[in-house]
C-alpha cells in the first residue's frame, strides 16, 4: 500500500540543478543538493553517460559541492565548493581522483568560467577597495564580526541574500590554471556579473550597473574588456537591464536578455542582440508579448541563473527559455525574429544545455517530478530520460492537477489549476486551500510543489491561479497589478473561488482557507480584511504596511515606486490605502502568521505590526518566527524550519477547516 507526501518527507528530496554537457556530448555533469542525516544540505557532483543512461557519482562528501564546469578538452571539471570553509574554486579529473583546491580567495570566489583554451579561468570574486588578489582566506575574518558595530552611508546597505552590505564588491578575476596567478580585470564599487570569453579568448564580456550612484539607478550594461590592452569599452547606452552576454562563434555579436524599463520590474525580459563594433541594438522578440525567461515558482530550490540566449554553430538563431501560459519551455528565434518551440509541453524547463550537433539535455520539473533530466536529440524524436533521482516517490500517493481557464467579472481570461484531495469521492464535501504565489511577478506552474501535495494528502482541495500581475500572458496582464494592489488582483482571486465552488461539487463552501508568502502574503492580508469567506487563514513574509516596508525592505525605496506608483514622500495617503494593516479592524478570520528573523525582503516587522494589532483586538491568531532565516525560508531554508513550516500551516487549517 503506497503512503502519502508528509512535511517530513521534505528530507528525502533530491534537488537536481545545473546540467552541463561535455564537450564531446557524450557526459552530463550535474548538482545534486540533498538533507544528511544531521538535517544540513550538502550538494555533490554526478555525471550520467548518454549513452547508458548511467549515473555515477563524483563527488562525495557533506560539503557543498555546485557550479560544475567542464574544460575545453572535456579532462577536467572545476567546480565552486565550501569544503575549505568558505566558497573557493577547486578542480577534479574527469578521470578521477582527488580534487584540488584552485583558489584561497580572502572572500572566496564562484562562477568559473573556462577560456577557449583552457588554459584560464574566469572568476567573479568579492573584493573591497583594500583588498588584494594575493590575499589569502583566514578561517579568524569573521570570528568578531557579530560584535562589530555596523556602519554606512550607502543607500541600498543591505540584502535579503548577503546580510548587511560591507565594503565589498563583485570583480571579475582572470586565474591563471598553470601559473595558479590572479589578475583583478575590473575595480571599482561596482558589481560584476556574467562574464563571457570571446571564441578566440582576446576579450571578455560582461554585465554592469557602474553608474555614478548604482544604489539609485537599475540599470545594467554591457562591458567588453580587451585583455590584451585592457582596455574597458561600454557597449550598451545605459537605458535598461540588460545581462547575459554569449559572444556569436565569430566574435562579432553578442546575445543578451533584457528589457528597457518601460514597465519598470514589469517589462517583460527579451532576446536581444548586439553588434559590438557598431553598438547597434537589436531586439529579436519584440514582437513575441512572452517572457524570455523561466520564471515559473517551485518549492524544490532547483533555479540557477540561466545561461541566457544560446547561439547556434551558424549563427543564424538563438536558443532561450521563456514563460508561457504556465510552462517553461525552450524556444529559438531566428536572426529574421522568427520565434518558434524547440520543447515544451506541460511543465518547467529550468535549465537546458546544447551540444555543438544541436542535441539538448534539460531539467525538467512537473507535477508529479521534482526534478530530472531528458535529453533531446535535434532530430526531433523521443526525449530520452536520463535520471530518477527522487524514485522514492513512486511509493508515494500523489494528487495530479486538473488545468481551469476562465473569465474574470470584468471578461479578463483567466488561468490555474485544481489539485483534489488523495482520496477525494465524489460523496464526500472536501474543504478547499487557495493559494497565492509571491512577486507578483512570478508565475505558478506545472511544476512540482511539495507543499501543495501535503495539502493534498491532508485532505485538502488546493486551487492556484495567476492572476493580474502574473508572468505568463502578456505584457498587459503582468503589468496591470502595478498601481492596483488589492484590486482586480484581489477580484481575480475572488473570482477563482467563485469559479471552483460553482464548477466542482466536491468542494465544501463553509471550509475554504487562503495562504500565500511575499506578495502572496500580502494578498492573504487583504483578503482577510476585506471578505469573511475565508474561515482560516495563513500569511507567510508578508506585506502588511507599505509605509513602513518602504524603509525596512531591502528593496522598499523602489519597489513602493514601481508597484504602487507611489512612494512614502509623494503620497503615504495612498500606501497607506494599499495597507492590509488599515483594515485589521474588519479581520474576522482566523490568521496564523508566518515570518522569518533574517528576512531583509519582507522584514518581520511587518508580521509583527500585523499580529500586535489582531492581539490588541482580541482577534484570533498566532505568530511563529523562524530564527536564522531569510526570505527563502520555504524553498532553501533549514530543514528543520522548512518541516515546521508546513506542519504549522496544516495544522491551522486543520484546526479551523
Amino acid at each position: 500500500m503506497t503512503k502519502t507526501i508528509t512535511a517530513d518527507d521534505l528530507l528525502k528530496f533530491s534537488f537536481l540543478s545545473d546540467p552541463q554537457l561535455s564537450p564531446d556530448g557524450n557526459w552530463v555533469v550535474y548538482a545534486v543538493r540533498t538533507i544528511s542525516e544531521k538535517k544540513k544540505y550538502q550538494s555533490n557532483l554526478f555525471v550520467v553517460n548518454l549513452t547508458t543512461n548511467e549515473a555515477i557519482p563524483f563527488t562525495h562528501g557533506d560539503s557543498l559541492d555546485y557550479q560544475p564546469r567542464w574544460s575545453p578538452d572535456g579532462q577536467t571539471i572545476v567546480f565552486t565548493s565550501n569544503r575549505s570553509g568558505k566558497q573557493q574554486v577547486w578542480k577534479i579529473s574527469f578521470r578521477g581522483g582527488e580534487a584540488e583546491q584552485l583558489t584561497n580567495f580572502k572572500h572566496g570566489a564562484s562562477q568559473p568560467v573556462f577560456s577557449p583554451d583552457g588554459h584560464k579561468l574566469l572568476l567573479k570574486v568579492p573584493l573591497s577597495d583594500q583588498d588584494s588578489v594575493e590575499e589569502e582566506a583566514d578561517e579568524k575574518d569573521n570570528e568578531d564580526a557579530s560584535k562589530e558595530a555596523y556602519a554606512t552611508t550607502r543607500l541600498k546597505y543591505k540584502s535579503d541574500d548577503a546580510g548587511l552590505l560591507h565594503d565589498t564588491y563583485q570583480q571579475l578575476v582572470l586565474w591563471d590554471l598553470k601559473d595558479e596567478t590572479a589578475v583583478q580585470l575590473t575595480s571599482g564599487k561596482f558589481d560584476h556579473q556574467f562574464g563571457s570569453f570571446s571564441p578566440d579568448g582576446s576579450r571578455i564580456a560582461f554585465s554592469a550597473n557602474r553608474t555614478d550612484d548604482p544604489d539609485r539607478s537599475f540599470v545594467s550594461d554591457i562591458f567588453e574588456y580587451d585583455l590584451k590592452d585592457g582596455i574597458l569599452t561600454r557597449l550598451t547606452n545605459g537605458i535598461g537591464m540588460f545581462i547575459q552576454p554569449n559572444y556569436a562563434p565569430d566574435g562579432n555579436k553578442l546575445s543578451l536578455l533584457g528589457h528597457d524599463l518601460t514597465y519598470a520590474g514589469a517589462t517583460l525580459t527579451r532576446v536581444w542582440v548586439l553588434d559590438r563594433i557598431s553598438k547597434q541594438l537589436t531586439c529579436l522578440t519584440d514582437d513575441w508579448d512572452v517572457q524570455a525567461s523561466d520564471v515559473a515558482i517551485n518549492d524544490m530550490g532547483t533555479g540557477t541563473a540561466g545561461k541566457g540566449a544560446l547561439w547556434d554553430k551558424q549563427q543564424d538563431r538563438l536558443y532561450f527559455l521563456g514563460s508561457q501560459n504556465g510552462n517553461t519551455s525552450v524556444y529559438q528565434v531566428s536572426m529574421e525574429k522568427q520565434v518558434s518551440t524547440v520543447t515544451g509541453g506541460s511543465r518547467q524547463i529550468y535549465a537546458f544545455q546544447l551540444d555543438n550537433k544541436g542535441n539538448a539535455v534539460i531539467a525538467v520539473s512537473d507535477q508529479l517530478t521534482p526534478g530530472d533530466l531528458y535529453f533531446v536529440p535535434k532530430s526531433g524524436g523521443d526525449e530520452k530520460r536520463l535520471t530518477a533521482v527522487n524514485k522514492w516517490l513512486d511509493d508515494r500517493t500523489l494528487s495530479s492537477t486538473e488545468e481551469i481557464h476562465f473569465q474574470a467579472s470584468d471578461g479578463q481570461k483567466l488561468h490555474g489549476w485544481m489539485m483534489r484531495p488523495v482520496g477525494f469521492t465524489k460523496e464526500k464535501k472536501h474543504p478547499l486551500i487557495v493559494e497565492v504565489h509571491g512577486g507578483p511577478h512570478a508565475m505558478y506552474s506545472n511544476a512540482f510543489m511539495h507543499e501543495f501535495q501535503v495539502l493534498a494528502a491532508a485532505g485538502y482541495g488546493v486551487l492556484f491561479i495567476n492572476p493580474r500581475g502574473s508572468h505568463g500572458y502578456g505584457q498587459t496582464f503582468v503589468d496591470a497589478v502595478r498601481g492596483d494592489y488589492g484590486g482586480k488582483d484581489y477580484q481575480d482571486i475572488l473570482d477563482a473561488v467563485d469559479y471552483a465552488t460553482s464548477h466542482f461539487e466536491w468542494i465544501d463552501e463553509n471550509r475554504i482557507g487562503i495562504t500565500g508568502g511575499s506578495y502572496g502574503g500580502f494578498m492573504t492580508n487583504w483578503a482577510v480584511g476585506h471578505t469573511n469567506r475565508f474561515k482560516a487563514a495563513v500569511t507567510q513574509r508578508s506585506i502588511s504596511n507599505w509605509i513602513s516596508f518602504y524603509g525596512v525592505s531591502d528593496i522598499g525605496y523602489f519597489f513602493t515606486d514601481w508597484e504602487l506608483k507611489t512612494n512614502l514622500l509623494e503620497d503615504p495617503d495612498r500606501m497607506w490605502k494599499h495597507s492590509p494593516l488599515r483594515y485589521v479592524k474588519d479581520i474576522e478570520t482566523p490568521l496564523l502568521i508566518l515570518h522569518s528573523e533574517n528576512d531583509f525582503r519582507c522584514p518581520i516587522e511587518q508580521g509583527e505590526q500585523l499580529y500586535v494589532a489582531l492581539k490588541h483586538q482580541n482577534k484570533t491568531t498566532k505568530f511563529v518566527r523562524f530564527p536564522g532565516s531569510n526570505h527563502e525560508l520555504s524553498r532553501s531554508g533549514d530543514p528543520s524550519l522548512r518541516i515546521r513550516r508546513l506542519n504549522e500551516i496544516t495544522d491551522w487549517f486543520d484546526h479551523y477547516l
